[in-house]
């Protein structure tokens, strides 16, 4: 098969779907490797890496319109719908749940388009979103603290106070991947930790994962107004897999906030947990409401593009391989994972949550292919 790697185009994207060691690996497997020219230098790999273990540097024209198999690491933008094409498989973040214009180029393109974060194994956990939920969990609470310095709009709190100063308190909604890792930057920044979670069984996990350290509440509406009223930075860290994200926090409830106070929306890619979140990118990532500062960066582990390339390739690898030894539908045979993250065939949405986001018509998986 020949493999294509897209050069990111969104703004302050520095990430790249392939290192050259996965290169490598797919060459010795027999496939092609094409490599948008510049694709890998905002992650530290430089052209003559990738060529240097088999793989070819091609132009933006002849990566798009050569490759059976494009891998990307964000979705497309508006500038590249017109190289979406029917024939061309997509292995990338789609996030199309809040993107409508996205999810119709998708489907009039004729393109098949498998979504990173979607793929589910059967213990309902997403070995692809996981990865970069750990690098947006880690980094929430050092923007969060960076967002609270007076200078950038906040309130002028350090996070892990001094001697004789209280610690910032951080209340993280939601104990997943995202809210874990949060939680364990924010203890190590010294600051006082709330998690709040639906799940009694995750609450339990999190007590021992956290050695006791943090405090844990059920999440319902009530206790989400009683615990933000005294929060200097709130962490939205919420997952309903494919789904437009649920409004956790409303226009409404900022009153009950202290001026200055802090929102970080992990889930903005997927619309957001804060009813007053916008995207925002790395140039210009607060703005405020009612005097709440909002950091809603949608690509946040782009800023680490090293670590962040290095570790989605490590958990993407095999899912490429097998789709290049395969084809989509012997992948699907061969890997059931993969199933859920087909999100659009030939024209027709095979994710049903997405269907429902836009309104549009679900076609089982099995029937498309």
């Amino acid at each position: 098969m020949r493999i294509g790697v897209a050069r990111e185009v969104k703004k302050r994207e520095y990430r790249v779907a392939l290192t050259p060691a996965g290169a490598l690996e797919l060459v010795r497997r027999g496939h092609e490797v094409l490599i948008e020219q510049g694709a890998g230098e905002g992650s530290g790999f430089a052209d003559a890496a990738y060529q240097a273990v088999g793989a070819r540097i091609e132009s933006v024209e002849h990566v798009w319109a050569g490759a059976d198999l494009l891998l990307k690491v964000k979705e497309p933008i508006a500038e590249e719908y017109g190289r979406l094409r029917e024939g061309l498989t997509l292995f990338t973040y789609l996030h199309i749940a809040a993107d409508e214009p996205l999810t119709r180029a998708l489907v009039d393109s004729g393109i098949t388009a498998i979504a990173y974060e979607t793929v589910e194994r059967a213990d309902r956990q997403l070995p692809l979103l996981a990865p970069m939920s750990e690098v947006a969990g880690r980094l929430a609470p050092q923007m969060g603290a960076w967002s609270l310095e007076k200078a950038h709009g906040g309130r002028g709190i350090l996070l892990g106070g001094v001697p004789g100063v209280p610690p910032a308190r951080v209340v993280i909604l939601g104990g997943g991947v995202v809210g874990l890792n949060a939680a364990i930057i924010a203890l190590g920044m010294q600051a006082d930790v709330w998690v709040l979670d639906r799940s009694v069984e995750r609450m339990r996990d999190l007590e021992i994962a956290l050695d006791g350290r943090v405090t844990l509440a059920m999440s319902n509406r009530l206790q989400i107004e009683e615990v933000i009223a005294d929060a200097d930075m709130v962490i939205g860290a919420v997952l309903v897999p494919g789904a437009i994200a649920p409004k956790l926090v409303t226009r409404e409830m900022l009153g009950l906030m202290r001026p200055g106070s802090v929102l970080v929306d992990v889930a903005i890619d997927q619309g957001g947990c804060f009813e007053t979140s916008h995207a925002t990118t790395h140039d210009d990532p607060v703005f405020e409401v009612d005097g709440i500062v909002h950091y809603c960066v949608a690509n946040m582990p782009g800023a680490v593009p090293v670590t962040s390339t290095k570790a989605l390739t490590n958990v993407t690898l095999p899912y490429v391989e097998v789709l290049a030894d395969r084809g989509v539908a012997g992948a699907i045979e061969a890997d059931p994972t993969l199933a859920k993250g087909v999100n659009v065939v030939s024209g027709k949405i095979t994710y049903e949550a997405v269907a429902q986001a836009h309104g549009l018509e679900y076609f089982p998986l099995a029937d498309a292919l």
